[in-house]
């Protein structure tokens, strides 16, 4: 990148807005499996279990009066996580 842009570094660059960086001679390759991973844990989704195939498209979807409530603001920064990830992929 120094080739490119003019720049100083204190260091190679490794994570970024939640991006990780890989450099190598070959190119520059970005992910998000840390903050991907990061996501699961702070919402538990890593505990939930897995389903083996989808929901079938003629099941109906109505309200859980007995479930679990979700706080608004919980729920919020779960979705503005996920558009995050989405977005910046």
């Amino acid at each position: 990148m120094k080739d490119e842009f003019e720049m100083s570094m204190m260091s190679e660059l490794k994570f970024f807005l939640g991006l990780q960086i890989i450099q190598k001679d070959d190119g520059i390759f970005i992910h998000q499996e840390k903050f991907t991973k990061d996501l699961l844990k702070r919402f538990k989704i890593d505990e939930a279990r897995s389903m083996a195939t989808l929901l079938h498209p003629s099941t109906v979807i109505d309200k859980d009066k007995k479930g679990n409530y979700t706080p608004e603001k919980e729920y919020r920064g779960m979705i503005g996580s996920l558009l995050y990830l989405t977005a910046s992929k």
